[in-house]
This record gives structure tokens, C-alpha cells and sequence, in this order.
């Protein structure tokens, strides 16, 4: 389960990985009743407990609506998906391809950027420049390692999960040759330390959560 955080209107906002959405909803039927409306609307299946705690649930890739909404939406969630994601943070990338859980393809790789200097007048600008420099160079490097790596499996893919440096990421998939993996972009942007392979290991545990919106009855909306 990743975690929560508060939610835009009140309420938490966290992601429960699919294998363990089941038990999770027995669990919030146990503490807050049965539920007693369950409906589906743009994707996102929304429940009312009998305390009048409501849930909305978003699977992260799309799923077909069965006449039992949660078992449905419990289901679809499990399939595997082709899923890439790209981490970029000033010095380091990794980018992936994953099928459901599983690692297909990867690259990991850094560039130097200077740390922060306390040094002022021309010497601070000097650095500044190269410090600029570098961070240029490590985003065209990453811009090259997507085209390599992840671009051929773009014809798959059912979405592209992002994470690290947002401006950087950004500046990465305005390359035009990946214009496909921008258009495939997903949020949330994933949350992560620096792009290793440890850690892009990690990020299904994110991707694949399906996201949920609890709002208990003691949790003002804005």
C-alpha cells in the first residue's frame, strides 16, 4: 500500500496494489459497515458505506464494468499491463519496461553536475553556467537512452509513469522523437529517491495500485 496523503476536497488519497484490494475492502467494510451503494462513473467505481464513509476507486489502466462492479474492477486491476517508466533527477536516469510486475528492459545511467558552491560574484556565475551545462547534457543522454530503450516497445504500451524531477522529466519527453511515450503519460508522478535499479524495481508497487479516494464521515470537504 503506498502512502496516503491528503486529498484534494478532503479526505486521503492512497494506492492499494491489486492483489491485496480485496482484503482491503473487507477490512473497510469490517471498520465502517456494509456497503450499501456501489456505482461506476468515468472509470472510477464509487462506494457508500453504511456510515456513510465513501470510497472512490481508480484502476490505473482500463478495465470492462461487470454486473459485479468490485469483483470487475478487482479483476481488471490483476491483469498485466505494459507499462515504461522513465526517472530522471540532475545527474542520474533509469528508464524500464515492465509487463504487470515484471521487468522486461532497463538502463541505468548518470552524469556529474556539480554540487552547490557558496562561492558569489563571477565565480557563482561560472558555476551556474557549468552546472547548466551539465544538467543539459544529462537530459539529452536520458532523451537518447528513452529513444534506445523504451521508444521500441512503444507500439505496447498501455501507459508511461514518470518520476523524479518534474521539470527534467518534462524536458526529456519534449524531444519529438518521444512524442508517443509523452502522449502515454500518466499521473500521478511516481515517488521516488534517486533513479537506481533498486528503486525502478520498486515503482510497480506503485503503477499498479489502484488509487482511492477515502472520505470518512469525520473528515471535512473543502
Amino acid at each position: 500500500m503506498t502512502r496516503p496523503r491528503p486529498a484534494a476536497g478532503g479526505g486521503r488519497q492512497l494506492g492499494i496494489p491489486p492483489e491485496r484490494l480485496g482484503r482491503w475492502l473487507d477490512g473497510v467494510a469490517d471498520r465502517h459497515g456494509a456497503f450499501t451503494e456501489v456505482t461506476v462513473e468515468d472509470g472510477a467505481v464509487r462506494v457508500t458505506c453504511a456510515d456513510t464513509t465513501t470510497l472512490t476507486l481508480r484502476p490505473p489502466f482500463g478495465w470492462s464494468p461487470g454486473p459485479a462492479l468490485l469483483t470487475s474492477l478487482t479483476t481488471g486491476a490483476r491483469q498485466p499491463h505494459r507499462a515504461a517508466v522513465l526517472l530522471v533527477r540532475r545527474g542520474r536516469w533509469a528508464v524500464g519496461v515492465f509487463d504487470g510486475p515484471d521487468l522486461v528492459v532497463s538502463k541505468v545511467d548518470s552524469r556529474q553536475v556539480q554540487g552547490r558552491t557558496a562561492a558569489g560574484g563571477w565565480s557563482q556565475q561560472r558555476f551556474a553556467r557549468r552546472r547548466g551545462h551539465q544538467t543539459d547534457a544529462v537530459v539529452a543522454a536520458a532523451v537518447e537512452t528513452a529513444v534506445r530503450v523504451l521508444l521500441p516497445h512503444a507500439g505496447g504500451l498501455a501507459a508511461v509513469f514518470t518520476g523524479g524531477d518534474r521539470g527534467l522529466v518534462d524536458e526529456v519527453l519534449a524531444d519529438a522523437r518521444l512524442r508517443r511515450l509523452a502522449e502515454l503519460r500518466r499521473a500521478p508522478a511516481l515517488d521516488v529517491g534517486e533513479p537506481t535499479k533498486a528503486v525502478l524495481l520498486t515503482t510497480p508497487q506503485q503503477f499498479r495500485a489502484v488509487q482511492v479516494h477515502l472520505l470518512e464521515p469525520d473528515e471535512e470537504t473543502a
